[in-house]
């Protein structure tokens, strides 16, 4: 498994994210997405393909993520 660096990474918050400090912050790489808890930037980061997390996008939007 190969890794990826993140030390150059530019985080944001969504522009609907509440100011409450609970929100997961994302930042964009050439084929990847990487996301992480805004709570803790030195905790644990997932990391999506793009087509991946276009799906998940595309399934947010689209209301099919309803538990």
């Amino acid at each position: 498994m190969s890794t990826i660096d993140l030390s150059h990474a530019r985080w944001f918050k969504s522009s609907r994210s509440a100011n409450n400090g609970s929100c997961v912050e994302a930042t964009v790489l050439a084929e990847h997405v990487a996301v992480r808890d805004s709570k803790d930037v030195g905790g644990p980061v997932l990391v999506f393909g793009a087509g991946d997390w276009g799906a998940f996008l595309a399934g947010a939007k689209g209301g099919r993520l309803r538990g």
